[in-house]
């Protein structure tokens, strides 16, 4: 399986999932000529994929999926309510046929070729957001951003990933002494809002485990957060719960915000360590 951030971060969000024959987009945040672009670079044309999953209707998720859509016929997978704010609201993505609209239900699996996508409930501040889950061939790559709390549901559903591809979105340091409204800062903040950096080590530290192979920090706040201290924070508390559970540091990096980050993969080397 592989899994490569087309872009992340509060100006736009895209990720590339594939295995096999099989080729998925989580989100479309970006305009349809970058992400085309970006599917090129990596090998993929647009027209082979099989799905774009969405997250929820908020504009760093959707916009570019109308150009996608309509050009390439692509299937568009997302709750009734995320769709119904996409497609009713303001969000100017135009018209998409309706035989291109499919709902998906939190918790309820869906099969694209050889790869198992489950969505799960995320508490943010739209309709009725999800993240995802990818499983094939004993891989899975769990997908969590836009979280402003978790809880034990949250947890099982990203549990023995050896992907986690994770929200790291600001640091409240930097929130606090910035120049955002007090509204804003308390929406940020707030249970439905985004995961701290703080609050995101504190997460890859509960689901740590000894075939956790890649933690991708996602979707930083290019105001109220910078790469390296998200990075850094993360660390810190990783390597002392590695060296608490006797196991193997995960490799540790931040997705880039305007240009592909470079593509993970798992596979056979998972059973070797099982």
């Amino acid at each position: 399986m592989k899994v490569c951030a087309i872009a992340s971060g509060s100006s736009g969000n895209c990720v590339y999932i594939g295995h096999g024959g099989t080729h998925l987009l989580v989100d479309a945040g970006i305009s349809g000529k970058k992400i085309e672009q970006a599917l090129f670079s990596l090998g993929t044309a647009p027209e082979t994929l099989d799905g774009i999953l969405i997250t929820h209707e908020h504009s760093d998720h959707i916009q570019g999926i109308g150009v996608l859509a309509r050009r390439y016929g692509i299937p568009l997978y997302a709750t009734a309510e995320t769709l119904c704010g996409m497609l009713k609201g303001r969000t100017n993505i135009g018209r998409i046929p309706e035989k291109q609209l499919h709902e998906v239900t939190p918790e309820k699996k869906l099969l694209f070729g050889e790869i198992a996508v489950t969505p799960f409930p995320i508490s943010h501040d739209a309709g009725k957001p999800v993240c995802y889950t990818f499983e094939a061939d004993g891989c899975k790559a769990a997908l969590a951003t836009d979280l402003g709390t978790y809880d034990e549901r949250t947890v099982a559903a990203l549990a023995d990933a050896q992907i986690l591809y994770l929200e790291a979105n600001h640091d409240v340091n930097m929130l606090m002494v910035g120049t955002y409204p007090y509204y804003l800062k308390q929406r940020i903040l707030g249970e439905r809002g985004h995961l701290s950096n703080d609050a995101a080590a504190k997460l890859v530290c509960e689901l740590l485990h000894p075939q956790l192979r890649y933690v991708i920090l996602a979707h930083l706040s290019k105001e109220n957060n910078l790469p390296e201290l998200a990075y850094e924070t993360v660390r810190l508390e990783l390597q002392n719960a590695v060296k608490e559970k006797e196991l193997l540091m995960p490799e540790l990096f931040v997705a880039n915000r305007d240009v592909p980050s470079r593509m993970v993969s798992i596979g056979e080397e998972i059973k070797l360590f099982a």
